[in-house]
């Protein structure tokens, strides 16, 4: 793990990083193909992915792109990153790989003449200095580089019967306001990505979007919730026992043979330097 200096979001994710790997949905296919084709012609491409999390990108990258020579993973949260190495491990083989526990604007590189072939980050672009990161990616992004931002929102905004009660109940317990950790609530971008990406030195933006259907069932979606900023065990206190038997229930009731359904949409944008300019 490489350590580099830089303060530390508190509290958002901290002691979820398990619960985050175990109940997390992974990358679709079709974006990790899609990723795939972007450093098709990279002989031996270099990952950069921030926001890390518990390695979810990289772990659907490395199967799908043999070629990657070398794999750099940035996220505030040590314990995520052991979440990732653990992950990893299995995939990586001979390839180097690189730990870093600091916010991503305060990444550098890991070495002289550094370049990273494809920028990842997947869920977690929001909770980012956007153009600060973006800034950053221009200093270590090579030439040709792709920058590439994607997520799919979360239960929180899904509008179903099932998620909006859900949302209901997790109000009754916590309030009104989207919760983001202990460090506060949660009020959202206040412009999009793509408006972020054009002001940055990738402004050549393509939007990709997968439709994709999830089937959830109660157990599984209670125990995701356990992974997110918003309703993370520590929040309810010792009240959280009851709310998860109270969500247990509710979502049985809405549950059917074909468990409990969120379609949705898994977008990627891409950007690169107007002309692949350095």
């Amino acid at each position: 793990m490489t350590a580099r200096p830089g303060k530390q979001p508190r509290d958002l994710f901290t002691s979820v990083a398990a619960d985050y790997r175990r109940h997390r949905p992974g990358i679709p296919a079709e974006p990790v193909a899609l990723l795939a084709d972007v450093v098709n012609e990279v002989e031996r491409p270099v990952l950069l992915d921030l926001g890390t999390g518990t390695g979810q990108v990289p772990a659907a990258l490395l199967p799908a792109v043999p070629r990657i020579a070398r794999v750099d993973l940035v996220d505030s949260d040590p314990g995520m990153l052991r979440e990732a190495a653990a992950a990893l491990a299995p995939l990586l083989g001979d390839r180097p790989a690189a730990f870093h526990p600091v916010r991503a604007q305060d990444f550098t590189p890991p070495y002289e003449g550094y370049r990273a072939d494809l920028i990842t980050c997947a869920r977690a672009f929001h909770w980012m200095p956007r153009p600060k990161v973006l800034a950053m990616a221009d200093r270590v992004a090579a030439p040709g580089a792709t920058v590439s931002i994607m997520g799919d929102g979360s239960l929180w905004t899904y509008t179903a019967p099932w998620a909006a009660e859900l949302k209901r109940l997790i109000q009754s317990y916590l309030g009104a306001d989207r919760r983001a950790g202990t460090t506060g609530v949660y009020s959202g971008p206040k412009r999009s990505y793509e408006d972020d990406l054009a002001e940055s030195a990738f402004s050549d933006i393509t939007k990709h979007p997968f439709p994709l259907r999830r089937t959830w069932t109660p157990d599984g979606v209670v125990a995701y919730l356990r992974s997110t900023s918003f309703a993370r065990a520590d929040l309810f206190k010792d009240r959280h026992p009851q709310f998860e038997a109270e969500a247990l229930a509710l979502l049985k009731q809405h549950a059917t043979d074909g468990g409990l359904i969120e379609d949705a949409v898994f977008e990627v944008l891409l950007a690169r330097r107007p002309g692949g300019a350095p």
